[in-house]
């Protein structure tokens, strides 16, 4: 499960609207607790990188300089970079094969929020999990045999 406020909840749904028809991107900071709970202490919007260098609708990333920044800011805090946001404009809130294809951290949950017709819709949260070598299960089609993951979505609860 990942917990985070309302207020943060519709922040990343403005954000998403606001970049419409482009993807919003954010980080999110927070913990893991350990119960397995995803707690977001606070949200981080990022310029999206790879929209303002390709002018690509469909892919995000968030600024390197700014990641680093939260992490340095988050040392000694028992705060720590737990995930991200994107949007995902006139596409469902679900991990695309751009998604599958560049997921890499299993600690991060994804947030992912649909924009159909640039009003946020639904919003939904995702751990990536592997695959055992040869089990194509949870991976779509397109994505290189060595990807070999598939993510699971989580319970969102937004509280305050």
């Amino acid at each position: 499960m990942i917990r985070l406020t309302c207020g943060d909840l519709r922040a990343i749904k403005a954000a998403a609207e606001d970049a419409y028809p482009m993807e919003a991107c954010g980080l999110l900071v927070g913990s893991l607790t350990e119960d397995g709970v995803y707690d977001v202490a606070r949200i981080v919007p990022s310029r999206n990188l790879a929209a303002e260098q390709t002018g690509r609708k469909d892919r995000f990333e968030i600024d390197p300089k700014l990641r680093f920044d939260v992490m340095r800011a988050c040392e000694g805090s028992g705060e720590a970079i737990i995930g991200h946001y994107h949007s995902h404009p006139d596409h469902p809130a679900a991990p695309s094969k751009t998604d599958f294809s560049m997921a890499w951290d299993a600690d991060f949950v994804w947030v992912i929020v649909a924009v159909p017709k640039g009003k946020a819709g639904a919003v939904t949260a995702h751990v990536l999990e592997g695959v055992p070598e040869g089990v194509p299960e949870g991976v779509p089609e397109g994505v290189p045999d060595g990807a070999a993951k598939a993510f699971r979505e989580i319970p969102l609860a937004a509280h305050g």
